[in-house]
């Protein structure tokens, strides 16, 4: 797949995904927009009802109340009667203007003072009479609110408009909420107060959550269908990515092992044809010296085989460690010795420091083996100059950590998180000495890890590398 096509696919889905969100939000927003509206017109129907049975209650309470108060103040109905029969019993024509001014004076004195008597009455009365029903008033409208699927906390207030004042709350935690609230009725005007019926005010707290909550199964679908798209478009992406790398990094395997593979054949076939040519005479020494040529390259095709093929082992996990007790210092000893002609051979050097007595570990003699020899070879291998090689071991509490250090080109930090992956050779840009299939450093990882290690590097461009491994020893291994 071309990375034109890749991006277009990429672009196409990306719109493709906006354009779902787009929706989904539209969509979820219409849904709350509705919700909403079918939550204030069930509060309404409901809060008819209570308003209908709290008037009921009101009325009568007003009659018993109002009876109650006559019957204490009769004496003051009396005198007023009774002021009222005098004047009316004495009113000739002998009787002054500034009489008849005077006792409308005083009639009238006397009958503001009942009325603002039985209007404080009214107001202790209205404000006495929600905090002694507050329970009745509280089962009637949560089981109005219940009849329609309103359960939600509530809270409500009454407000006097004559005093511009809220003369009961429920509870008192939401004053300026209530005088903001959306959801305000009217009173029926009791009494001579016609003007400023009472205003019933009711208010939810969690009004939001509730209507978002009663769409929670379309939020949720919504969410995981969006997930899924999202995850998916992931995935693909990542998919697309990773097969693109692979196919590339398969390539380069295959240049590799094709160069590699071409030149031990070219050589072994041109030493066949030069001692298969009867025009050239042959001595022992000739011959002698074909065969080694020969059998050097051999034994190099069998190597690079070998590192393929146990490559394959590890990726199906059908790798099988013949555990035994070994000393890592003398397997070392071997990693070094069969890497110090190449080493000399640029004009290098290997020295080797091993600290401590006890290097004795839990684990396979072979493949423990080509962990140095590989780390030693790359040492050796990607090096622009005469390479210096120390190889160092330390005795930790219940393990060992050898270190492998080399003055070659280094390894970048972007670099340095890959080197440990199947295939992966730190590009080399216009410099084309360094040979490789990618599998060396993977195989090490894997065998490290098998013995229950780690293995790590810290690297600078230019500057060389020192890769870490450290190996649980054997005491930890059998009593762990």
């Amino acid at each position: 797949m071309n990375k034109k096509l890749t991006a277009l696919i990429i672009s196409l889905v990306t719109i493709a995904s906006i354009g779902l969100l787009f929706i989904q939000v539209y969509w979820i927003k219409n849904a709350l927009q509705v919700r909403r509206a079918a939550f204030n017109r069930d509060v309404n129907q409901a809060m008819t009802q209570v308003i209908f049975s709290l008037e009921k209650l009101r009325y009568q309470d007003y009659y018993l109340q109002s009876r109650e108060f006559y019957q204490k103040n009769q004496n003051a109905y009396a005198l007023f009667d009774s002021i009222n029969q005098a004047f009316y019993s004495h009113l000739t024509p002998m009787v002054s203007a500034d009489d008849i001014a005077r006792f409308l004076e005083k009639r009238n004195q006397l009958n503001q003072a009942y009325q603002k008597l039985f209007n404080s009455f009214r107001e202790v009365n209205d404000t006495d009479f929600f905090s002694q029903n507050k329970r009745v008033i509280d089962s009637l409208i949560t089981a109005s609110l219940n009849q329609k699927n309103v359960k939600t906390q509530y809270d409500y207030g009454i407000f006097n408009p004559y005093r511009n004042a809220m003369i009961y709350q429920r509870t008192g935690k939401f004053p300026n909420q209530l005088l903001n609230t959306s959801f305000v009725y009217d009173l029926s005007p009791i009494g001579d107060n016609m003007q400023f019926p009472l205003k019933f005010l009711i208010y939810f707290p969690k009004e939001q959550s509730f209507i978002i909550s009663s769409l929670y199964k379309l939020l949720f679908v919504s969410v995981i269908l969006f997930v899924i798209v999202i995850g998916s478009f992931y995935f693909s992406i990542h998919i697309i990515q990773k097969q693109k790398k692979l196919s590339e990094m398969k390539n380069d395997l295959i240049n590799n092992m094709t160069h590699e593979f071409k030149t031990p054949i070219s050589t072994i076939s041109l030493a066949c044809e030069v001692l298969s040519d009867k025009d050239i005479e042959k001595s022992d020494t000739v011959y002698q010296q074909y065969v080694k040529i020969i059998d050097e390259e051999n034994k190099r095709l069998r190597t690079m085989s070998e590192h393929i093929l146990r490559s394959a082992t590890i990726e199906h996990g059908k790798l099988k460690l013949n555990l035994e007790s070994v000393n890592l210092a003398e397997l070392i000893q071997n990693a070094v010795n069969s890497k110090i002609l190449s080493a000399q051979n640029k004009g290098g050097t290997i020295e080797l420091n091993l600290a401590g007595n006890n290097m004795m570990v839990y684990g396979d003699r072979v493949h423990l083996t080509n962990i140095f020899t590989n780390l030693i070879d790359n040492a050796v291998k990607y090096n622009l100059k005469e390479p210096r090689i120390v190889v160092t071991s330390k005795n930790l509490r219940q393990g060992i950590l050898v270190s492998v250090q080399d003055n070659g080109i280094g390894i970048s930090k972007s670099n340095q998180r890959k080197i440990f992956d199947k295939l992966y050779r730190v590009p080399s840009g216009n410099v084309h000495n360094f040979k490789g299939f990618g599998l060396g450093l993977n195989y090490v990882k894997a065998i490290v890890e098998q013995h229950n290690g780690n293995i790590t590097v810290e690297s600078e461009l230019g500057k060389g590398s020192i890769f870490h491994v450290y190996l649980p020893n054997e005491n930890s291994i059998k009593h762990g």
